[in-house]
């Protein structure tokens, strides 16, 4: 079960939605530019409200390529990002091909030394995927999407900056989150 709250602008966040027992949910999720706020327990109940339909989906195979596809859309809206913001002056003509470069095929660089960081989803690097994963030589950055699971997705693109992910001091169950 996830709530689901627009989050409005300024700088007092709305209050945080409690379950009917009155304790917090295990997780907060700010996405879709801050425009939106949603709490749950599940990793799996976020990614829904990133997917649409996802928690229609009733076979690992058919939520692990749904994750793929949203990682790879991800990816691409991202690596645009950092190429505008970062500029691709310091690139040379093979790294700037990469950086600028479709994503039906995955970059597959040996070493990545160029001063914007490229954006790489896990899945298709080894060790899960057939491509060599990529070295990185100073001012070199890989920023890796996983879409592995349902929460390494949600950490992945957080590390990104894509979305914010917290989680509750003590989850249900007890011990601390993740």
């Amino acid at each position: 079960m996830t709530q689901l709250i627009r989050n409005p602008q300024g700088e007092t966040p709305p209050p945080a939605p409690t379950r009917p027992d009155g304790t917090p949910y295990r997780f907060e999720l700010i996405f879709d530019g801050g425009g939106w706020r949603a709490y749950a327990d599940e990793p799996a109940d976020l990614v829904a409200e990133l997917i649409p339909g996802y928690d229609d989906l009733d076979s690992p195979v058919t939520r692990a390529e749904a994750r793929i596809a949203y990682a790879t859309s991800a990816q691409v809206a991202l690596q645009a990002n950092l190429n505008s913001e970062r500029g691709l002056d310091g690139c040379d003509e093979q790294e700037r091909q990469m950086l600028l470069g479709p994503r039906h095929q995955p970059p597959a660089p040996l070493i990545w030394r160029a001063p914007v960081p490229l954006v790489l989803v896990a899945t298709f690097y080894r060790p899960q995927g057939a491509l060599h994963t990529p070295a990185t030589e100073p001012p070199g950055e890989i920023w890796w999407i996983d879409p592995g699971d349902d929460i390494t997705l949600l950490a992945s693109l957080h590390r990104t900056g894509l979305v914010t992910l917290a989680t509750a001091a003590d989850p249900p169950g007890g011990g601390k989150a993740s």
